[in-house]
């Protein structure tokens, strides 16, 4: 692997893998990549940088990881929201020989794709780096796509879809405050979970394109103090590892944390701003047994 140069995200095949492994074969997104975040020792530095998407690098890379494993048979991609190992994965103990073969996988990828392209613009071939590819790729991806149509809401209609999205997912008298000065709290509801107990929720909603640190968790869970039960705390950007820890502090009121990545699920769960489609991925094992070759 040292004499050959390949994409970063490589570097998080084998980790994923493992945290799978370690999860029981599958894991929520998010999950799986706190996980590999802790295995790898990723500093919060290293976790702010961000693509030109607004994105998390190092996220984008992991999901660039996972993309390869779901290519290679080492993952399933067919259920939404959740990575899970086939059996194949289950199984495997990959090496470096492994990763050098998705490596071969990759560029006969990155081939078909600049010839297609080539293709549909009736020009030739043009020769483009991997990383230039992916970041392409990553451009033009919807999820990618609907966080670039987030951030650049103004702050009062952020504030506003957040509210449409908390009643669609069975909150209750969502108001939006509007108010300065109220310690970051941009809204107030009730969580009715059944005819006997609900819940007082405050949340707090921010457009942020890097990372939510620990102070921000602090000073939100300050102004709720003693007005509700539970607070949500929305943002389009992701939350350090000190900001989760704190959301989760024993002996406080919890806080709910939703990241760019969780707000996307939220929007692709409800079908909210977006219209679902049918698409197809060929099984070529099926066709193996009729192949007479």
């Amino acid at each position: 692997m040292n004499e050959i140069k390949v994409p970063q995200h490589f570097n998080y095949i084998i980790p994923i893998v493992e945290v799978l492994k370690e999860l029981g074969g599958s894991g929520r997104p998010v999950e799986i990549m706190d996980h590999v975040v802790e295995k790898m020792n990723i500093s919060e530095e290293e976790l702010a940088v961000t693509i030109k998407s607004g994105g998390s690098r190092i996220f984008n890379q992991m999901h660039w990881a996972r993309l390869m494993l779901v290519y290679a048979g080492y993952l399933d991609s067919s259920q939404r929201g959740v990575w899970s190992l086939t059996e194949k994965g289950l199984k495997a103990e990959l090496t470096d020989q492994n990763l050098l073969d998705l490596y071969e996988l990759r560029k006969q990828l990155s081939k078909q794709r600049r010839l297609k392209k080539a293709e549909n613009n009736n020009t030739d071939e043009v020769d483009i780096e991997d990383a230039e590819i992916e970041e392409e790729i990553e451009t033009t991806d919807y999820r990618n796509e609907l966080l670039k149509i987030l951030k650049s809401i103004p702050p009062e209609g952020f504030e506003r879809i957040c509210q449409r999205l908390l009643r669609e997912s069975n909150f209750e008298q969502v108001t939006v405050t509007g108010k300065s000065g109220d310690g970051g709290i941009d809204g107030n509801g009730i969580l009715q979970i059944n005819p006997f107990v609900s819940f007082n929720v405050m949340f707090q909603c921010k457009r942020y394109q890097g990372t939510v640190g620990s102070s921000q968790i602090r000073d939100f869970r300050g102004a709720m103090m003693g007005r509700a039960d539970k607070g949500i705390f929305l943002t389009t950007g992701s939350f350090s590892k000190d900001a989760k820890k704190e959301a989760r502090r024993d002996g406080v009121p919890p806080i709910e944390l939703v990241d760019g990545e969780k707000l996307v699920e939220m929007f692709e769960n409800l079908e909210l701003g977006l219209k679902p489609k049918k698409t197809y991925d060929i099984d070529y094992n099926f066709f193996k047994e009729f192949d007479d070759k």
